[in-house]
């Protein structure tokens, strides 16, 4: 029995459903389509970072926030980033939303990436047990070193951790820490 490939939910430009298309096509093709990035901070205010699998079908290997992908149909933004959290780092906590952002990328493998991305964020001083089909690493990193280490070497990060880190920024000044 052959698997279906994973679809991923086209929209437009303001994130109205225009139906489904094959992860990989929608990737090749460069469709705009749904996704959503979640930074979770620890209590002293360092951000849970991933270093990304080798094995992924792109950016394999770059560090980038806690978890992101793409809901599935059906799904809202918000169970599909507290599913994949718990499936990539094995972490459970309250998130919310912040902001959106589109960006498109050209990537690794003739791919590229072209998102409307759901940013969350949220607190958590849980240790990560992480999915090694997803994940190679993980630390935790303050907001100013993390700054100064994607602009020094900004090769080491995935492109939409560079296209909302400032984004992110403005509004972990307003995240409850405690």
């Amino acid at each position: 029995m052959m698997l279906k490939e994973e679809e991923v939910i086209l929209v437009d430009s303001n994130d109205i459903e225009l139906g489904t298309m094959g992860k990989m096509e929608a990737h090749r093709k460069g469709e705009l389509h749904r996704a959503f990035s979640v930074f979770i901070f620890n209590t002293k205010g360092e951000l849970l970072m991933q270093q990304r699998a080798l094995e992924k079908y792109h950016s394999g290997g770059l560090w980038t926030n806690t978890c992101c992908s793409h809901p599935r149909k059906g799904e809202t933004t918000l169970n599909a980033a507290l599913r994949r959290m718990q499936e990539e780092m094995g972490i459970e906590c309250d998130i919310k939303p912040v902001f959106n952002f589109i960006y498109k990328a050209h990537l690794d493998k003739g791919l590229i990436e072209h998102e409307f991305d759901h940013v969350f964020l949220g607190v958590s001083d849980s240790t990560p047990e992480i999915n090694t089909l997803e994940v190679l690493d993980w630390k935790y990193e303050s907001m100013e070193n993390l700054s100064k280490s994607i602009r020094l070497n900004p090769e080491n990060y995935t492109e939409w951790l560079k296209d909302c880190f400032d984004k992110v920024v403005a509004h972990f000044q307003d995240l409850k820490i405690s």
